[in-house]
């Protein structure tokens, strides 16, 4: 197979209606910036129905740039499946800088490639994306993987599963030879790539790219939520001795010892205003009460009586005060009740969640919606900060100091 010094992987399903101007983007940007390298632009596609292979194809680039389609088998979908397709061509070949940006951007510029790429040219192996982002959108990210990734890995960056980033071979080898499950395979690949690369000990950046435009919506349930939080919990779990060990005993009392570490940023430092996004908090609020009233028997069995009953009050007066202490407490239980858990428990606990994610999001929009981007940025930060105070707690639940579990109240 013929080798190239840098691949674009463009993931999609049913893009059609972006793609183009996506690829012809990248285009421009690979043509000005890296004009003497070999480089490819692939679509990494999940048999798409709508056109958006034909919509790739047909987009004009350089002639110097190559184009090239790959395809899941029909009927088989998932973002990580996507990924494994483009690992595979880039161990093939053997490409020195590797770059994904999704399908979907209209906010995409030709410096993106630069941003992205020029770091790992010069031997960083992760190249994580900062954004300017609407406070919801990326909820997931706000509420669960950036102050999870905080508190547990001590790495405080904003956007691990931020869906443009940059990538060595190394780190390419590496994931791939981690093991990929079902929801790996989904949209958990991309957490699953941030915590390999960061709990790997690989160099790792951020870029600023600026304002993030592409098809945003609120918080979402389904197999997003499932996919995202299963492996979120599982990989942070895989690696619990590098987190779980870090602890300091002193006067016979145990403290936990966390080092926060800041990493690089390249890229633009002015990210502009973030996109608009309007919210139906009404139709989310009805969502979160649908959700309750499904999962409140998990709810009242996996929380501990006061969580529960401070959450239940929530629900029946439709006014939600998930506050940062609660949260970051009920997140830390069921991580602690996921760990070595069968199927049947994982699962429980995923849908435990889902509903108080809602309530934590709605509670968040209370907080920040009269006030600007970046107030609801800091508030993001600080709460990132409260995941952190609230650590202890995580390791009584280890140590068998905190609130008794469900198992011991039956």
């Amino acid at each position: 197979m013929k080798k190239y010094d840098i691949v674009v992987g463009i993931p999609s399903y049913n893009e059609s209606g972006t793609i183009g101007y996506v690829a012809h983007t990248i285009g421009k940007g690979l043509e000005k910036y890296f004009p003497d390298a070999k480089s490819v632009i692939v679509n990494c596609d999940n048999h798409s129905s709508d056109g958006t292979r034909e919509a790739f194809l047909s987009t004009e680039v350089h002639p110097k740039i190559a184009k090239k389609y790959i395809t899941t088998p029909e009927n088989v979908v998932g973002k990580g499946n996507n990924f494994f397709n483009l690992f595979k061509f880039v161990e093939e070949v053997e490409s020195k800088i590797n770059i994904v940006v999704d399908a979907d951007l209209r906010s995409i510029t030709p410096r993106w490639m630069k941003y992205l790429g020029y770091p790992v040219n010069k031997g960083v192996d992760f190249v994580a994306p900062a954004y300017s982002r609407h406070h919801f959108d990326g909820t997931i990210t706000n509420h669960l993987c950036y102050p999870l990734v905080f508190s547990l890995a001590g790495l405080n960056i904003r956007q691990p599963i931020g869906g443009d980033f940059a990538f060595s071979r190394r780190l390419c080898s590496h994931w791939l030879n981690q093991e990929w499950n079902e929801m790996t395979r989904q949209y958990g690949i991309d957490i699953f790539m941030s915590l390999h690369a960061f709990f790997g000990n690989f160099r790792i950046i951020e870029s600023g790219l600026g304002s993030k435009i592409h098809n945003a919506s609120s918080p979402k349930l389904g197999r997003m939520f499932e996919e995202v939080i299963y492996t979120l919990f599982s990989v942070l779990l895989e690696y619990k001795s590098k987190w779980l060990g870090s602890w300091l005993v002193r006067g016979g009392k145990t403290y936990w010892h966390t080092r926060i570490r800041d990493i690089e940023r390249y890229g633009l430092k002015n990210m502009g205003d973030s996109q608009a996004l309007n919210i139906d908090v009404l139709k989310l609020k009805r969502d979160c009460q649908e959700e309750y009233s499904k999962y409140h028997d998990l709810v009242e069995w996996y929380l501990s009586p006061y969580a529960y009953q401070k959450i239940n009050d929530m629900f029946a007066v439709d006014y939600y005060d998930m506050d940062i202490m609660l949260w970051s407490q009920i997140v830390y239980t069921m991580l602690f009740l996921f760990d070595g858990a069968q199927e049947p428990v994982k699962n429980d606990v995923i849908n435990v969640l889902k509903p108080l994610y809602f309530a934590r999001s709605i509670t968040f929009d209370y907080l920040t919606r009269k006030y600007s981007a970046q107030f609801a940025e800091e508030e993001v930060r600080n709460h990132a900060w409260a995941f952190l105070s609230q650590k202890p707690y995580l390791l009584g639940l280890y140590l068998g100091e905190n609130i008794p579990l469900p198992n011991e109240r039956c």
